[in-house]
Order: C-alpha cells, then structure tokens, then sequence
C-alpha cells in the first residue's frame, strides 16, 4: 500500500458517484420530458444509458428527478411569480434548470440554499444560452429569499 493509500484508508469513504453529474443527468432527462412528456420509468432508462451515469450518485439522480416529477405542477408555480414571461416561453433547457434548483430550494434543505443556487448557475453557463445564467440566477435568488427566508437572511 502506499503512502498516499494509507493516508486515504482512515478518512470516511467518498459517496458512490457525485451530485453534480446527477444533476447533469436530470437535467438531461427533465430537458427530454419538456420537450416530449413520457413516463419517468424511461427516462430513467435512458439516462442509466448515458456515459456519465457510472460517475452520477444514482440514488440523488432518482431521488431529484422523482421528487421534480412529481411536483413539476408546484415548482412550476412557485417559478412563475419571479419570471418576466409566461413560464412556457422559457427555453426548455433554463426551465429544466430552474425545477432542480427550485425543487432543491424548496423541498430539499439538506442542501444549503447557495449551493442549490449556484448549481443551478453552473448548470445554465454549460447548457443554457449565452446569458442564462445570469436568469437563472436572478430568480433562484428571488425564489431563494421566498423559500428559505430565514436562511437566506444569515
């Protein structure tokens, strides 16, 4: 074993595969569902497909593109009142961005409201258009300081 292995033998194991690819991979599924409504089974199915599902923690992946699924009515609400458009003309890539972050905002307090946030922003600079990050990020701050008041006030 080497140095290098002993050092890292004694620090508690990293999680089986990161968040950030699972939000990628959510993004890519909720993008896929906007664009042609289907069933969540096969979304999943495809995206298990996908060359980066192995590197994705595949129960965060599940977990947040389920938990968006099944409340896309609500997000989609709470969304709207911090928009300058109707909902339905966002790009469907920004609005596939903007449930995650939202669900993760609103439904989701184990994660700090900034990292939700700037996901969400990192999400939109390499997906979205050329400044749709800095869209996302004003309504995620907007609906930031309506779900998590007190968090956001710290």
């Amino acid at each position: 074993m080497s140095d290098n292995q002993k050092q890292n033998a004694g620090k508690s194991a990293k999680p089986a595969g990161n968040r950030r690819k699972s939000r990628e991979l959510a993004l890519k599924g909720l993008y896929q569902y906007l664009l042609s409504p289907k069933e969540l089974r096969l979304i999943v199915r495809e995206m298990a497909d996908e060359a980066d599902f192995a590197r994705a923690d595949e129960t965060y992946f599940r977990s947040l593109l389920e938990g968006v699924y099944d409340q896309i009515a609500e997000l989609d609400h709470r969304i709207a009142q911090f928009l300058d458009r109707p909902i339905g003309e966002l790009s469907p890539i920004e609005h596939a961005i903007l449930l995650i972050s939202a669900y993760e905002l609103i439904f989701d307090v184990s994660i700090p409201y900034r990292v939700a946030i700037n996901e969400g922003v990192e999400l939109a600079k390499l997906y979205g258009g050329t400044d749709g990050h800095k869209y996302v990020n004003g309504v995620l701050d907007k609906l930031a300081a309506e779900a998590r008041p007190s968090e956001v006030s710290r």
